[in-house]
């Protein structure tokens, strides 16, 4: 447990640590849904309603969305019929942010900037599933290589370019243009693994015209 604490390791992967060792779990894994969650959950929902009217939603560790508020829901409504594309990029299968951003089917056709955006993306999601070893994330990944109109570079990060405080989606919203940037946000004493994975993104306006259309779709 000193050595897990030492090294920072997700409880996750403390758990898995004591289970190498021959020790029981120390850290629960519990379901978000459960009554223990519950202030959990009021803390969830209390950051996804104050960030109204800029859009925010809570994923875990391996990109699945858990909860979003309405001004997400609003934003991909935008680019068609929310649903019908969901189940284009996932099926019956776990709604997967990042799979969600990253198909042809999904998000990738109306990311303007796509070319720094994703080689960004993936280069982050490559770190994650690295010090995680998430043969989760790891396998979304190798489906992003495979795919033949993803170009081999996007999987390398481009050292050249200078870099920005921050690196905005740029979504193309009909004849507009949304400019958003993210921060990221995790428990900062979690004692259950479940809490431990939970992130809550919340997106952000990076100029005027960005900003002015997301108090226009909340009106």
């Amino acid at each position: 447990m000193r050595l897990a604490e030492g090294l920072e390791m997700p409880l996750r992967d403390c758990n898995g640590l004591l289970s190498a060792a021959g020790y029981a779990p120390h850290y629960r894994e519990r379901s978000i849904s459960a009554p223990e969650m519950g202030s959990v959950r009021r803390a969830l929902e209390m950051m996804l309603d104050h960030h109204e009217p800029y859009p925010a939603i809570v994923v875990n560790r391996e990109w699945d969305l858990l909860m979003a508020n309405q001004a997400m829901v609003r934003l991909l409504s935008l680019l068609g019929d929310l649903e019908a594309m969901w189940r284009r990029v996932a099926g019956d299968g776990p709604r997967n942010v990042l799979e969600l951003t990253l198909h042809r089917d999904g998000l990738r056709p109306h990311i303007a900037n796509l070319a720094e955006f994703a080689s960004d993306l993936i280069y982050r999601t490559q770190r994650e599933a690295a010090a995680a070893r998430n043969e989760r994330l790891n396998a979304m990944l190798a489906r992003l290589r495979a795919d033949p109109e993803l170009p081999s570079a996007w999987h390398e990060p481009d050292w050249t370019r200078p870099p920005a405080p921050v690196l905005p989606m740029v979504l193309a919203a009909g004849e507009r243009q949304l400019r958003l940037f993210t921060m990221i946000a995790t428990f900062g004493t979690p004692q259950d693994v479940t809490t431990d994975d939970l992130r809550v993104e919340t997106f952000f306006p990076s100029d005027g015209d960005s900003e002015a259309m997301l108090r226009a779709l909340a009106d």
